[in-house]
């Protein structure tokens, strides 16, 4: 029987974990799923025949070397940070690997190795990365086919409460790993607006905002992702004059966020001695100058940040309890393991809640035939969660994967190297089965307009 081994049982590894076990008899295979906490894992998995739960540090060599050896496939779901521990072992065992995290350089650097093996170490193959590569090429060839020549490219990603509330004041839930969204926009980003090449650092990324209006959600706001630019030769768009990737909240999230990242707190190299039972208002003192006035914390926060102390941005710090005397009693030792706390116990997806998920990709077409006329393209995927169920995050991260698995085991994937989802023979089936569970994107032309 062939081995399918999922590395990790956070929230994005759900419905991934449900979809393999329930197709594991017709397809002949068994999951095993390993974790550091074996108990959540366990959850995970449940009672089925054709499945286990098993303790997985990842900085185990031996036991890392030993479960990859064992598998057939492997699914990478833990963080980013050890893609390429978990990479090196696929190679040397000669194992597929699927990952639905950005790959990283070293992962890149494996492409010759993991050729010579006979291997696939496909990255990016979640939601954002993932299905908006997936559609993005699918249009882009469509567009060509068609006779079109793509000359901007914008776009858009989320995961966040639905539109119908209830809300809580940031309008935002965490169903992802809270650490992504601590760090995110961490590394800066860049992107091209009409020829012109942007760089956003850090601590400006939540300050570099624009309005993106959704068709039957309504206005959004927009921060630039990553490094959109190095996508122009993947997607090959490399004479595209615009090329933007980017983030999409509810309006107020950055202006809050903005604030948190200028005090300093998504810091994971600081260490502070005994986190867990300080007070929030004590780290919070920690990130200001010294208080040589005396003032209240509130006060010498709003001077040092250069907001009202009254204003809606003090109002989510405290909303957040980052103003308040309780202890923290978080673990970890950093100012972002306590912002990953606070967000997991104060942003919690509500039992009445849904989540939604939305893609967008907005391409700015010219036509070589005099009698038509350029168009901009507006393909949109909008997905719900379902109360008390699955998650839409959950749903449209781990499906790919659960089909790239499927097809993996059955040989219809005949691609080795280090790949993302750009290439036909990925996309294609799997946008297809993607439709099949009403996931599928709406389109929208209207005229372009001349710059």
């Amino acid at each position: 029987m062939r081995q399918v081994l999922v590395l990790g049982a956070g929230q994005g590894a759900s419905y991934l974990v449900a979809k393999l076990l329930e197709e594991a008899e017709d397809e002949d295979y068994f999951v095993t799923v390993g974790d550091l906490d074996p108990g959540l894992a366990g959850q995970r998995v449940g009672q089925h025949p054709r499945g286990s739960a098993i303790h997985f540090d990842v900085n185990d060599t031996g036991l890392r070397s030993t479960q990859i050896e064992h598998a057939d496939v492997v699914v990478n779901m833990l963080p980013a940070a050890y893609q390429s521990l978990v990479a090196w072992d696929c190679v040397s065992h000669g194992r597929h690997m699927l990952s639905v995290s950005y790959r990283d350089q070293s992962v890149r650097d494996l492409h010759l190795d993991a050729q010579r093996r006979g291997i696939l170490l496909l990255s990016e193959m979640g939601l954002d990365p993932g299905i908006d590569h997936m559609s993005s090429m699918s249009l882009i060839q469509r567009i060509r086919d068609d006779g079109g020549r793509i000359v901007g490219f914008r776009s858009y990603g989320s995961g966040i409460p639905a539109p119908e509330g209830p809300h809580n004041p940031l309008k935002y839930v965490i169903t992802w790993d809270p650490r992504n969204v601590v760090m995110s926009a961490s590394d800066g980003a860049q992107y091209m607006e009409n020829g012109n090449i942007k760089m956003v650092p850090f601590h400006q990324a939540f300050h570099h905002t624009w309005p993106v209006e959704v068709d039957g959600i309504g206005l959004l706001e927009a921060y630039a992702n990553r490094d959109s630019i190095s996508y122009m030769q993947s997607f090959g768009l490399e004479h595209v004059h615009t090329m933007i990737r980017g983030t999409l909240r509810y309006p107020g999230w950055s202006e809050t966020w903005s604030q948190i990242v200028q005090l300093g707190l998504p810091c994971e190299t600081l260490r502070i001695p005994n986190l867990a039972d300080r007070t929030y208002a004590e780290v919070m003192q920690m990130f200001l100058p010294l208080n040589v006035a005396g003032a209240p914390l509130e006060q010498r926060i709003a001077r040092f940040l250069h907001i009202s102390p009254t204003g809606r941005i003090m109002e989510n710090l405290r909303w957040l309890g980052l103003l308040s005397d309780e202890r923290i009693g978080c673990k970890g030792d950093t100012a972002a393991a306590m912002l990953i706390h606070v967000l997991k116990s104060r942003l919690p997806l509500q039992a009445n809640q849904r989540d939604m998920v939305v893609l967008i990709h907005e391409l700015d077409v010219e036509y070589t035939e005099q009698d038509r006329p350029d168009e901009k393209i507006r393909s949109t995927l909008i997905a719900m969660g379902d109360p008390g169920g699955f998650t839409a995050m959950s749903k449209t991260v781990g499906l790919p994967v659960a089909i790239a698995v499927r097809m993996l085991l059955r040989g219809e994937l005949s691609l080795t190297g280090s790949c993302i989802p750009t290439h036909p023979s990925i996309y294609a089936p799997i946008l297809r089965e993607l439709e099949q569970e009403d996931l599928r994107f709406t389109e929208k032309r209207e005229p372009l307009e001349s710059s």
